[in-house]
């Protein structure tokens, strides 16, 4: 029997419980001494290919058979569908051990702040504080934050900022200022024992939530940036490296999963809701969610202002800076799959932060 014939009676009679699984032929889960690879991984890359040859019916119908999601764009199912005889083969095999979340809990977190129509230089103060905490072992939200901020700087919300968030200016006069908000959700993270008991990681949809509205932010309230924030979990790039895809915005990949927007967009909860949606079926395709942005703010060089010295000084503090950057992303490297992009991103961390 050649290879795709043993990978298209693999599909067809694979069983989820894995009692009646049909044995093409037996396989020893060592490498030998030579260091050969196993041969499962050339009967899992027959398997993929008799996968790729499948049409949108035949790759539902399977999914449905094996109780998995069946909803998706058709590179979504493909991607399930082989991560689901992966693990199956490599457990099988004994060479590989299930895929364990990193972390207990995810955080997700999605801001909204006061802005004003076609002024990209606006200083954004957070006006809405939502976070959503994800169960990584059973993938279910389990708990929610939620409160809203009054702004200092600009008090007075623009029609703008209110006809897109619908955050009304009683909503936030009302409100407290954002580092009594802030104190409160920590001691709500407190209270579930994250980062005591529990690991757990921050999810944003972009960059931006993190290193540019929160650092704004403690830069105007003058509180120290919480540590917590430093490192978190994009989840456009982990969508766009497990699904090999392109990137994509929230509502974007809520349509290629077969899923739709729940609620109102802008809204800080609905928006963190939507998110968590996404990183739960993440997690249920067998990816496991772990942090690939950081942020790094460049200290203020010493020395007299104006003096040449201290010109000098300026510009070899952001040298170091830069290969600080550098270094760090070459740690990163082995653990990252879009390596060039997050290189990219990162120096433009740096080059915002330094503005």
């Amino acid at each position: 029997m050649s290879s795709a014939e043993e990978a298209k009676s693999d599909i067809a009679t694979d069983d989820k419980g894995g009692e009646t699984h049909k044995k093409i032929h037996r396989l020893k889960a060592k490498r030998d001494e030579g260091g050969e690879v196993d041969p499962v991984y050339k009967k899992l890359s027959a398997i993929n290919g008799e996968i790729n040859r499948m049409s949108v019916k035949e790759l539902q119908d399977k999914l449905a058979e094996l109780k998995l999601d069946a909803r998706g764009s058709k590179d979504i199912l493909q991607k399930r569908l082989k991560m689901h005889f992966k693990q199956r083969k490599l457990m099988k095999a004994k060479i590989k051990p299930p895929v364990e979340c990193t972390y207990d809990y995810v955080i997700v977190i999605d801001f909204e702040a006061t802005c004003q129509e076609n002024n990209y230089n606006y200083t954004h103060e957070i006006i809405e504080f939502p976070a959503v905490l994800v169960d990584c072992h059973t993938r279910e939200i389990v708990d929610e934050f939620h409160e809203y901020c009054k702004p200092v700087l600009n008090p007075r919300l623009t029609e703008f900022c209110s006809s897109l968030t619908g955050i009304s200016q009683g909503l936030v006069d009302k409100s407290d200022e954002f580092p009594a908000v802030l104190d409160r959700m920590q001691s709500w993270m407190t209270s579930h024992h994250l980062g005591i008991h529990h690991t757990f990681a921050i999810v944003t949809d972009g960059p931006w939530d993190m290193s540019r509205f929160l650092q704004m932010q403690c830069n105007l309230s003058k509180i120290p940036f919480p540590h917590w924030g430093k490192k978190w979990i994009n989840i456009r790039k982990v969508y766009s490296s497990h699904y090999s895809c392109k990137r994509m915005n929230l509502e974007e990949m809520l349509i290629n999963l077969g899923l739709k927007f729940e609620g109102t967009q802008h809204c800080g909860l609905h928006d963190s809701r939507n998110i968590a949606k996404i990183a739960i079926q993440l997690l249920e395709d067998g990816c496991d969610l772990v942090k690939n942005e950081f942020l790094h703010v460049a200290q203020p060089p010493p020395g007299p202002k104006g003096s040449r010295e201290n010109g000098s000084r300026g510009r070899d503090s952001k040298i170091r800076s830069r290969e600080e950057i550098e270094q760090r992303l070459e740690a990163l490297k082995l653990e990252s799959k879009n390596f060039v992009e997050e290189n990219q991103d990162l120096l433009e961390y740096h080059k915002l932060q330094s503005a």
